[in-house]
């Protein structure tokens, strides 16, 4: 086990996860590499695994979070829409919060737990 303890915060959709801490990830990595196969890249995950948390989230919201360009002569890409970038600031804010806010009982937490996993019984 990692020292890092830590709450994660996904935001669910009916069934749907509409965001979490992997699709946070994508849409930074999308940011800074203008692509959704170099984001996939980036997080070790196949396109069509990112193209599919990519579609989940532009459904999930009022307009797309992710705006795509198809290939071409002047290549294509990806990009962060205004929503994108709204989404991605309000889910690192409550991310933020839930750390604080959840801080002492985490700390807590720790506390009921082993440094070095145990191996399961083989019975």
């Amino acid at each position: 086990m990692s020292e890092t303890l830590q709450p994660r915060l996904r935001v669910l959709l009916a069934e749907a996860i509409a965001m979490g801490p992997g699709k946070a990830e994508l849409l930074r990595h999308i940011r800074e590499t203008g692509s959704i196969s170099a984001a996939a890249r980036c997080m070790q995950m196949s396109y069509r695994r990112a193209w599919l948390l990519v579609d989940t989230m532009n459904h999930s919201f009022l307009s797309p979070v992710v705006s795509t360009a198809t290939g071409g002569s002047h290549g294509g890409g990806a990009h962060l829409t205004e929503m994108g970038e709204e989404v991605l600031r309000r889910y690192e804010a409550m991310e933020a919060k839930a750390n604080a806010a959840l801080a002492p009982d985490i700390a807590e937490f720790r506390q009921l737990m082993q440094l070095q996993p145990r191996e399961p019984s083989k019975s």
